[in-house]
């Protein structure tokens, strides 16, 4: 398994952050890998919502259901699955002053023949990583409060 933390800080308050990143929809916006994200069924968004997403890593294009798996007020776990990965994205947000921390952790577990790239895969997803904390925070700091 392949796993990334990054903890930051934001100016938006855990009220505004926790149902923005809800809504994986909006991971268009705030992650680097997404090409598209798409809500594959309606209403509010509440555990049991999910996402049709295809995402752009390292030149390979890859398609996962998304579902969201837990919402509180401080803690967000989404799940990506296909035949050969699954992610599991929590992101858990605490009151910082007026902002939020963010700690986002993404678990990266690879199926089949794709474990093999496993070694190769942790590089290409610390740099992700890295790009998803940059843009995440620039995306959340400048949401409406």
């Amino acid at each position: 398994m392949t796993t990334v933390s990054r903890t930051f800080t934001v100016d938006a308050p855990p009220g505004t952050v926790v149902p923005y990143l809800a809504d994986f929809g909006n991971a268009e916006q705030w992650d680097p890998g997404t090409e598209s994200c798409t809500r594959n069924d309606s209403g509010p968004v509440a555990v049991g919502a999910n996402w049709h997403n295809t995402s752009k890593i390292a030149g390979i294009t890859t398609e996962l259901t998304y579902t969201l798996e837990q919402l509180a007020q401080d803690r967000i776990v989404l799940v990506g699955r296909n035949d050969t990965a699954t992610s599991t994205e929590t992101i858990e947000i605490t009151p910082s002053g007026a902002g939020s921390t963010i700690t986002y952790t993404n678990d990266l577990e690879f199926k089949g023949a794709a474990k093999l790239a496993a070694p190769l895969g942790k590089v290409v997803f610390e740099k992700l990583g890295n790009d998803t904390e940059k843009q995440m925070t620039e995306v959340l700091n400048g949401l409406p409060r």
